[in-house]
């Protein structure tokens, strides 16, 4: 264990999504996103559960200001419902009442001395857009820049930490290839790759919209936020299980990382790996698609630090995988799973593994410069209805911030934030309400949606209070 505080200007807070808390479905003109459709379908949900009110964070804009304020974070993390500030996804049906329900909570954290950290897209596509192909379709690169335009010209003046897109990778892979996250795209092979493709070239436009436009008279940074598990090479003195390890940090990030950080372009392992196997199953050309020289130069640098969601971490081995069916999964020729002594958690693939974490930020400062890095999210599920004396997470926040600090002190990653996942319990995708990840527990049975601090919140505003983890006087 290591003691030390974090410098004077970290940021630290807690995180959530419009979807997961806001509730309001359908309220004051909001347009139906692919999340409303698809949870309204029965048997898609755990449970059956649905984002319909959730912690109905619409109509608790002060209640949830009060909650923030009380754990004593500098920032705020939330994403805009697209379909709630356009319902057809498009500027020409704009929403007023959305759009004043964003004012009154950036209003709200500004006035509280509150950071806003915004993420424009956390998943909800309006349904409208998926109606003429989703992220498949290059028309959403302008129809996700015309939003994003529209964003920092309203809410730019207050907010100054923009996030394009969460886990893009997940939109990509969950929602294309394996088809479990709608759209239910069941792809495995060539959808993903292109659905990447896009997501990049969109990223890129609204990055530069916002260094054209607004920057200069708004004085902003922005990013995008992939989803990383620090992956542990089985045998660490087998080379061709530290490649593995390598590769499989390639495709999962590297995919989305290695554009915007290094070249504007994908990693070469993937280009390799994606194209002789696209040769080999007799394909004209490779299912990764390619970058003009134009491109490459337009998506390159366009990030202006590095953030990241984490949660856990994989134990990978070399593996030689089938050719058929065609698969982003079976590019990667890796096995990979978990250490059973690993304590598990509410969400199957979610163990507790603090020094992964450490490891982790230690590759991305060698990988990619040693960029300014935040860490976005970061919790753990636990699956009960109620844990107000949630010890495990008490355990869980310890461990994984005692990692992150001895990364900034001893090995000099170049560390400027960290945010909890999350501020309260809220609807966790298939899982409904099931798995509980807040430092506040939601009482979903009670209509008012009331919200208990468990002792996680005592202690990360401790945390913050301390800027870090001091050494106890009497230890000094």
């Amino acid at each position: 264990y290591f003691y030390g505080t974090f410098p004077e200007d970290f940021t630290w807070g807690v995180s959530s999504s419009a979807y997961q808390v806001e509730g309001g479905w359908d309220a004051d003109g909001k347009g139906p996103s692919i999340w409303d459709v698809f949870t309204h379908v029965p048997g898609n949900i755990k449970n059956n559960d649905n984002g319909d009110v959730a912690c109905d964070s619409y109509n608790k804009v002060e209640e949830d200001i009060y909650l923030l304020r009380a754990l004593g974070v500098k920032n705020y993390r939330f994403s805009l419902s697209w379909p709630r500030i356009f319902p057809t996804g498009r500027n020409n049906s704009i929403n007023s009442h959305g759009v004043d329900y964003y004012n009154r909570l950036i209003d709200g954290l500004v006035a509280n001395n509150i950071t806003p950290i915004v993420t424009l897209h956390h998943w909800d596509l309006p349904q409208a857009l998926q109606d003429i192909g989703g992220w498949e379709s290059n028309a959403l690169i302008d129809l996700f820049d015309s939003f994003a335009d529209f964003c920092f010209q309203t809410f730019g003046d207050r907010v100054k930490f923009w996030i394009t897109f969460n886990e893009p990778q997940v939109i990509a892979w969950v929602g294309y290839g394996l088809g479990i996250f709608p759209p239910n795209v069941k792809d495995p092979g060539s959808a993903p790759y292109k659905v990447a493709h896009i997501l990049l070239k969109a990223h890129a436009k609204v990055y530069h919209t916002y260094d054209d436009k607004y920057r200069a008279s708004q004085g902003g940074i922005i990013a995008l936020c992939p989803n990383i598990d620090w992956a542990e090479p089985k045998t660490p003195s087998d080379a061709r299980d530290i490649e593995a390890a390598d590769r499989y940090l390639q495709f999962v990030v590297g995919w989305f990382a290695h554009p915007i950080f290094k070249n504007g372009d994908y990693p070469e392992v993937m280009k390799w790996k994606v194209g002789n196997r696209s040769e080999l199953q007799d394909l004209p050309s490779s299912r990764l698609p390619v970058f003009t020289a134009e491109e490459r130069e337009y998506i390159r640098g366009t990030a202006d630090v590095f953030c990241f969601n984490t949660y856990s971490s994989k134990i990978v081995t070399h593996s030689t995988t089938r050719l058929k069916p065609f698969s982003y999964e079976y590019d990667q020729e890796v096995l990979t799973k978990v250490d059973s002594s690993w304590p598990s958690s509410a969400v199957s693939d979610h163990r507790a593994v603090a020094w992964g974490l450490r490891r982790l930020l230690n590759w991305i400062k060698e990988e990619y410069g040693n960029p300014p890095i935040y860490i976005i999210e970061n919790g753990v599920g636990i699956k009960t209805k109620s844990d107000v004396d949630d010890n495990a997470r008490i355990f869980y926040y310890k461990t994984y911030i005692d990692e992150a600090l001895k990364a900034y002190k001893l090995d000099g990653v170049n560390l400027k934030g960290y945010n909890a996942w999350s501020l309260m319990d809220d609807f966790e995708w298939l899982e409904g309400y099931d798995p509980r990840f807040g430092l506040h527990q939601v009482d979903f049975d009670n209509p008012n949606r009331p919200r208990t601090p468990k002792r996680s919140a005592v202690y990360y505003a401790e945390i913050i209070r301390s800027n870090g983890i001091p050494l106890p006087k009497e230890d000094e």
